[in-house]
C-alpha cells in the first residue's frame, strides 16, 4: 500500500489543500493529513479544530487519515508506514524552500519527496492570505472547501 503524508499546519485547510488531497489519491492508496504543531506560527484555529474539521470532511473518504503530530515529519511518515511526504508548490520561492526539506528527508530517513504544483486557479490562496482576510471581517467561504466548518 503506497501512503502519503501531507503535512502542514492548515490554518485553515484550504481549496488549495483540497484540491492536493484529491489530486493525490490518484496516485496513492492512502494520505494522511499531517496537522502539525508549527512553533514559528501563532495560531488562528487550535489544532484539534484543524483535525476534527477536516477529518468530518473526508469522513466519506477512507482513504484519507487526519492526524496531528508535533514530531519531525519524516519521524511521523516513518511512525505510520508512509514513504513518500507530498507537498504543493505555487512559487519559486516554494520550489527552493521544499527542494532543501525533500533533500534533508531524504538523506535522514530515504523518504521520498512528491511535489505537485498548485493549479493556477489556486495559487494566489494561502492560509495566511485568508486568515487576513477573516481578521479584516471579510467572507473567507469562497477560500474554504465546501462542507469544512470550524466551531471557532
Amino acid at each position: 500500500m503506497k501512503t502519503v503524508v501531507f503535512p502542514g499546519s492548515f490554518d485553515p485547510f484550504t481549496l488549495g489543500h483540497a484540491d492536493l488531497v484529491e489530486r493525490a489519491l490518484r496516485i496513492f492508496d492512502r494520505v494522511i493529513i499531517a496537522v502539525g504543531y508549527n512553533v514559528d506560527k501563532q495560531s488562528w484555529i487550535p489544532v484539534d479544530e484543524r483535525v476534527r474539521a477536516v477529518q468530518e470532511l473526508y469522513l466519506e473518504e477512507s482513504r484519507v487519515k487526519v492526524m496531528s503530530y508535533n514530531n519531525l515529519t519524516v519521524d511521523f511518515a516513518k511512525e505510520n508506514n508512509a514513504g513518500f511526504i507530498l507537498r504543493g508548490v505555487r512559487t519559486m520561492q516554494d520550489y527552493e524552500y521544499e527542494r532543501q526539506m525533500a533533500d534533508i528527508n531524504s538523506m535522514l530517513d530515504g523518504i521520498e519527496t512528491v511535489v505537485l504544483f498548485t493549479d493556477n486557479t489556486l495559487s494566489g490562496i494561502s492560509s495566511s492570505m485568508v486568515r487576513e482576510l477573516h481578521h479584516f471581517g471579510r467572507d473567507i467561504a469562497q477560500f474554504l472547501p465546501e462542507g469544512l466548518k470550524y466551531n471557532i
